[in-house]
């Protein structure tokens, strides 16, 4: 075997970085669009791994918006995709417009910090990371999404204001509510996390997009920086 052109298959990748793997263990939010794509594809070719079909098809289309508009012949032209698979990602993508036009189900409002902690608490209070997430609220205080910004270690998140608020600009949102877990079960706010909110609400002063509040779940319980007086 000639040991410069081998590549591993997704089964000889570590467990950590296989993308249903890694759905079954930490759950489908927290993957990339490409890793998502990759679990649709479900297997890839002699020449490619389903997460390196994935990482081509999203080259070719640049966005799922455009992605989403993509004919089975178009997404057959990436070399590896045939017409099995291609009908497999356009029937996933089919269900998702259908999902995204059912508008009878009521938004969530948020009245209080305890709305937003019970959108919430149930799945990320079993996190083994940190998780940080941004509620996105329109001028009703309506949740028009939910952002997945980040996930970080057992004891902290990196958060970037550039990520926080990229999503939030797209969707047009009017504030934000910033929520992320203490897999220690304690919510009690940290230096870090201090710095970090007082941050990311200086730069949604400057853009236009107020920060609420900043909600820090722990083991069925949470801190609301708003109630606690810790943002303005």
């Amino acid at each position: 075997m000639d040991s410069q052109n081998y590549r591993p298959t997704m089964k000889e990748l570590p467990e950590d970085i296989r993308p249903r793997e890694r759905l079954l263990k930490e759950g489908a939010g927290v993957l990339s669009e490409i890793e998502l794509l990759a679990i649709l594809l479900g297997t890839g070719s002699r020449e490619a791994t389903a997460l390196e079909l994935a990482s081509q098809i999203m080259a070719r289309f640049n966005s799922l918006r455009l992605l989403l508009d993509a004919t089975v012949e178009e997404l057959s032209q990436v070399k590896g995709v045939g017409p099995a698979k291609a009908s497999q990602v356009k029937a996933a993508l089919e269900l998702a417009r259908r999902v995204a036009q059912y508008s009878d189900l009521p938004r969530p409002v948020i009245k209080s910090p305890e709305d937003a902690a019970c959108l919430l608490m149930e799945e990320m209070r079993h996190f083994d990371r940190e998780h940080f997430r941004a509620l996105l609220l329109n001028t009703k205080n309506q949740v028009i999404g939910t952002d997945n910004v980040s996930v970080g270690t057992l004891n902290s998140s990196a958060v970037h204001p550039r990520e926080l608020f990229r999503n939030a600009i797209k969707r047009s949102a009017a504030s934000v509510i910033l929520v992320h877990n203490h897999p220690s079960g304690d919510p009690t706010p940290s230096k870090e996390d201090l710095d970090i909110t007082k941050r990311l609400k200086d730069v949604g002063n400057i853009i236009g997009i107020e920060v609420l509040d900043h909600i820090i779940i722990g083991d069925n319980k949470f801190t609301s920086f708003k109630s606690k007086g810790l943002i303005l």
